[in-house]
């Protein structure tokens, strides 16, 4: 391996391999703990799906597992020999004649299967759950170690005929709500903005001391984030200058930090619902879709620009520790949220089954039998289609922009769709056939 090629390992595969690693254990133990204190038989807990890298097997028999592809995992339980996990009436009474002949009674306690309605779902909302109180203590810690810098939504410039301009915003001009939305700061302006492209927005400002209402409407334009990367987004024409007292550093209790810390998952949350909305209705478009692709670039970049402003290793390592905790918090939020949308394969679509009456089961056990190949494919979709942007540089289906494409976002998309297509290869070169791999990237 050269040194450059060895450099881009360090700054692309590495990190996100930690990020993915952490936000699944996570996500896993969430599972496992909550399945482990209801008294649950647990056969195996994998990281990541594949052939294995290593496994070993604890105390209590179960096996604990790592795959070579970091994209998931898996908690497979007493019983648990279903791809799709959901065993209608007969496979659940086949399943308590052969324990009760085997083991008695009483080893039914056990089985997930059997466990009553509020302890599976429990164990089910436990992994999502666990991302959620991953990210909220990773943003606690950073406001409680940090602070935040609270810049207030105040214009400074008003850019000659944009959108701000032509719907009268004045310099001064203090924007207390952007929609529905309360205005703090200037970021939270920004983010509304971001997502509102081509969509009216009413906005309550103060001017001198005076209560207004304007309406504006965000431009599509190109904007470039620190890192270098242009999106397509909102855009209002305001920009903030503030003087160097205006910047103030909020300071957080403990408890206080917590509190900021749900807030910021939750506004992670509702932009991602917010953006799936304008998604599904025409008003943006699949680029900021980010799979494993987006987030080994992301990471990459981060190390990268980390590296290029810090002026020592220590500097680095603290700045760098401090973005990638941001980023395993964020990717945390996303998982948590994408795994209760209620899809076979998904969390959600294994509490909606659960939640299902027993008298029901076996019409509830041929609908996500059925409906499973769909979720396969919303999961296959989120890792191969944002590969597919990076292979050809698709900005929608229809405009290839196959000459803007750097070498390096190439070259990663290549290595993950080779990735991919190894993943589904029969044994013996991948250890993966279909039903196991749908198993393993059920979430639990």
């Amino acid at each position: 391996m050269t040194p450059h090629a060895l450099a881009s390992f360090l700054m692309y595969v590495v990190p996100i391999a930690i990020v993915l690693g952490v936000v699944v254990t996570v996500h896993e133990l969430g599972h496992f703990l909550t399945a482990r204190a209801c008294g649950t038989k647990v056969d195996r807990f994998s990281i990541g799906f594949g052939r294995a890298l290593a496994t070993w097997r604890d105390r209590a028999g179960v096996e604990w597992r790592i795959g070579w592809v970091p994209l998931g995992g898996y908690v497979k339980f007493a019983g648990d020999d279903n791809a799709a996990s959901v065993p209608d009436r007969e496979d659940l009474e086949s399943l308590r004649q052969e324990v009760v002949a085997r083991d008695g009674a009483a080893a039914l306690r056990g089985y997930f299967h059997f466990k009553p309605l509020w302890q599976r779902a429990l164990i089910v909302v436990a992994g999502p759950a666990a991302n959620f109180l991953l990210a909220i203590l990773i943003f606690a810690g950073l406001l409680y170690a940090f602070g935040q810098p609270i810049t207030p939504a105040r214009a400074a410039f008003i850019e000659p005929g944009s959108p701000a301009a032509k719907a009268g915003f004045q310099v001064g001009d203090e924007v207390l709500r952007a929609g529905d939305k309360r205005v703090e700061t200037f970021e939270d302006l920004k983010m509304v903005v971001l997502l509102s492209a081509d969509t009216p927005v009413d906005f309550v400002v103060r001017r001198d001391g005076r209560i207004l209402k304007i309406t504006a409407t965000p431009v599509r334009a190109e904007i470039r984030d620190q890192l270098g990367h242009v999106q397509r987004l909102g855009k209002l024409g305001l920009a903030a200058n503030p003087a160097p007292g205006e910047v103030r550093l909020r300071r957080f209790t403990p408890i206080e930090a917590v509190a900021a810390g749900a807030r910021e998952s939750w506004e992670r949350v509702a932009t991602t619902v917010t953006y799936l909305g304008r998604l599904v209705t025409g008003r943006e478009t699949s680029a900021q879709l980010s799979g494993p692709l987006g987030m080994a670039q992301l990471s990459g970049d981060l190390a990268k620009k980390t590296a290029e402003v810090s002026p020592n290793l220590a500097a680095f390592a603290l700045t760098f520790s401090v973005a990638m905790l941001e980023l395993i918090a964020n990717i945390s939020v996303g998982i948590g949220f994408l795994n209760l949308l209620p899809i076979p394969v998904l969390d959600g679509g294994h509490l909606v089954f659960s939640l299902a009456p027993r008298a029901h089961r076996s019409v509830s056990a041929l609908v996500m039998v059925t409906l499973l190949p769909l979720g396969y494919y919303f999961w296959a979709g989120w890792l191969i289609w944002p590969i597919l942007i990076g292979v050809t540089g698709l900005r929608h289906p229809i405009v290839p922009r196959w000459p803007g494409v750097d070498g390096k976002r190439r070259t990663l998309a290549i290595v993950a769709l080779i990735m991919l297509i190894l993943t589904f290869t029969p044994a013996p070169v991948a250890d993966l056939s279909l039903p196991a791999f749908i198993h393993q990237i059920r979430g639990h």
